[in-house]
């Protein structure tokens, strides 16, 4: 025991000297302990350094120098607390809401309450991300002062987000119901632009995988990762045969499946074509993509609906619904984030000559509050089933036909802008579209 003490300390002054005397020793009560009290010290020491780096970088985010990078969390945060905030008030907010001498134009209707209360809380939500669009757009620097009020400034930012929460349950309902009507729009606007988004990043990533210098360094990662892609697509197709169309009275449900069958395919022989040669990825993965478009499209079928035997399960089992719900809320906040960020995803024109700079912002301020201002609107529509006058059960979220043939048209809408983006260069041989960034 003491010639192993000995060892670890000949070892430790070792280290010491070689790194020019920067370790410092152990503490007293560790180099005293036994080997139990090193593990307990030592992880004790790790949740020490972890809640410091934590508290340092709140601190950074709120005296520091402005952050970007960091503020875009703070931004989803903010986003997610007000779709909790419409959720709450949509489930377990009627006895609140009833008492709102303004919303009695509802004439006491529980879905009227609930859906005016999801209106209210996006409206004041969309009020904030559009003010703050309008305040950070056209920002290029980081010296710019634009990017001190993107990053900094949270007080003052967290009392104007809950000014502009409260004031819209002071307005009439009329206003209510016609911002209703535009927020299908601004949904619309925002499906959009993620599809836009998703579509490009597919088309960018099998650029970058078949370029010289990677195209033999992952050649085999690549056409597994399309097989299986475009298995993966096959295989949902079937199972979307078996679970939602069994049997042929569910003439909807297969002319969904049907179609986005033939969608995968029509995608797959055009990016094969000798003219446009896009590979094997691109295809297989806006495969998957379509389908699972399909399938959320299916799953937003009221649950009465005889043909979908998952709904089945879904009512007849609470924590389905919860875990659907938890999923969906965090699917829309994501969703919202990466898109906000790529602010390049319209760019469909770049001039050769220009390089990004170190002092430019890493990514569009304006675009990114513009998108969550449209996201605003989307989450509204999402709990209200894109319609207002329908009651809502608890713990659901986009269950209506409303619902169901948006993202039918979503999906159809992102098969044809891939097919697009991969035969444009084609079509405008003298133009350049759709330039992508660098592989790095």
């Amino acid at each position: 025991m003491a010639a192993a003490r000995a060892t670890q300390e000949q070892s430790e002054r070792f280290l010491s000297m070689t790194l020019g005397g920067d370790m410092m020793p152990p503490p007293p009560a560790a180099a005293e302990s036994g080997g139990d009290g090193d593990v307990g010290g030592g992880g004790e020491r790790c949740v020490a350094v972890v809640v410091e780096e934590a508290c340092c970088g709140c601190a950074q985010l709120v005296v520091g120098p402005p952050n970007p990078m960091m503020a875009r969390y703070v931004y989803a945060f903010v986003f997610l607390a007000t779709n909790m905030l419409a959720w709450t008030l949509r489930d377990f907010g009627h006895p609140i809401l009833s008492e709102l001498r303004r919303l009695r134009g509802c004439r006491g209707a529980g879905f009227c309450l609930g859906a005016e209360g999801v209106l209210r809380v996006s409206l004041g939500c969309f009020l904030f991300f559009f003010m703050m669009f309008l305040s950070t757009m056209r920002t290029r620097k980081m010296h710019d002062r634009r990017n001190s009020w993107h990053s900094e400034w949270w007080p003052a930012k967290i009392v104007l987000w809950m000014g502009f929460t409260v004031v819209p349950f002071f307005l009439p309902s009329q206003l209510i119901q016609l911002y209703g009507k535009v927020a299908h729009f601004g949904a619309g606007a925002f499906l959009v632009i993620q599809l836009v988004s998703v579509t490009r990043f597919i088309t960018w990533l099998n650029d970058c995988c078949r370029s010289e210098t990677n195209l033999k360094r992952c050649h085999m990662q690549v056409q597994v990762v399309s097989i299986g892609a475009y298995v993966g697509s096959i295989l949902g197709v079937v199972l979307m045969y078996v679970w939602y169309a069994p049997r042929p009275t569910c003439k909807l449900n297969i002319l969904f499946i049907t179609v986005t069958l033939v969608l995968v395919q029509l995608m797959t022989a055009i990016s094969l074509s000798s003219k446009v040669k896009a590979g094997y990825l691109a295809p297989g993965l806006m495969g998957v993509y379509i389908v699972f478009l399909c399938w959320t499209a299916i799953r937003s079928e009221p649950h009465t609906e005889i043909c979908n035997k998952r709904a089945e399960v879904a009512t007849s089992a609470d924590w389905v619904n919860i875990a659907s719900f938890v999923i969906g809320v965090i699917v829309i906040v994501t969703a919202t984030f990466a898109t906000g960020i790529d602010s390049k995803c319209f760019q469909f024109k770049k001039a050769e000559s220009e390089q990004p700079e170190d002092d430019d912002i890493p990514y569009g301020f304006g675009f990114f509050h513009f998108v969550f201002a449209m996201g605003a609107m989307y989450f509204a529509m999402l709990f209200v089933s894109w319609n207002a006058n329908q009651r809502m059960e608890r713990w659901t979220i986009d269950v209506g036909w409303a619902s169901t043939w948006v993202r039918v048209v979503n999906e159809w809408l992102a098969a044809i802008v891939y097919i697009w983006m991969v035969i444009a260069p084609v079509v405008w041989k003298g133009r350049q579209v759709s330039s992508s960034p660098e592989c790095t």
